[in-house]
C-alpha cells in the first residue's frame, strides 16, 4: 500500500504513523479513539471505537499497532487485542479464543491485501487482520455483524491532526 508510510517523529502527540480507518464523518454513530503509549512515550498503537448503537456498546473496533507493539503479541488461542477491547467494551466476560484462521484475498484500491480471517468461539464476532507495507498490522473486530469486502474501500488514512492534543 504504497500511499501509506511512516510520519516524522516531529509530532509527538500523536502517532508516528499513517493511521487507517473509517473516516468519522462517514460512520453515523459515535467515534472513540484510544492511543496505546509505551514508557518512554512513543505510541505503540492506535484503535478507534465505531458504536452504531447509539450508545449501547460500540459496532466496531479498527487497531493500527506497529511493528514492536506489546498489544499484537498473541499466543495460542488468544484473541487479538481489538477482539479483547470489543468484549470489555460490551462488558461480555465470557472466554473466548481463536479457533482458526482462514487467508483471503482482497483488492484495496490499486493494492491486494491477503486478509487473516480470525475465527473465534464466538460466533457473533468478527475479525479481521492484515499487514500494511509499513508494518503496521490493521485489526477490524466488530459485533454481531460480518465483515465484507465493502469495508475496505472505507479504509484511508486518517489526518495526523484527529490524534494530537
Amino acid at each position: 500500500m504504497s500511499f501509506l508510510r511512516r510520519r516524522s517523529a516531529s509530532v509527538p502527540a500523536g502517532p508516528d504513523f499513517d493511521v487507517l480507518a473509517m473516516d468519522p464523518t462517514d460512520w453515523p454513530g459515535n467515534l472513540g479513539a484510544g492511543l496505546l503509549p509505551a514508557p518512554d512515550g512513543t505510541c505503540q498503537g492506535v484503535f478507534l471505537r465505531y458504536d452504531l448503537f447509539g450508545g449501547r456498546g460500540p459496532a466496531m473496533i479498527i487497531g493500527n499497532l506497529p511493528e514492536g507493539s506489546s498489544a499484537r503479541e498473541v499466543t495460542g488461542s488468544q484473541v487479538p487485542f481489538e477482539v479483547a477491547q470489543l468484549l470489555s467494551a460490551l462488558e461480555n466476560d465470557e472466554p473466548v479464543e481463536v479457533r482458526g484462521v482462514e487467508d483471503d484475498p482482497v483488492m484495496h484500491e490499486d493494492n491486494l491485501l491477503i486478509v487473516r480471517r480470525v475465527k473465534c468461539s464466538e460466533e457473533r464476532i468478527s475479525c479481521v487482520q492484515f499487514d500494511r507495507s509499513d508494518g503496521v498490522l490493521v485489526t477490524i473486530a466488530s459485533w454481531d455483524r460480518p465483515i465484507t469486502s465493502d469495508l475496505y474501500a472505507l479504509l484511508k488514512p486518517l489526518p495526523a491532526e484527529m490524534f494530537q492534543q
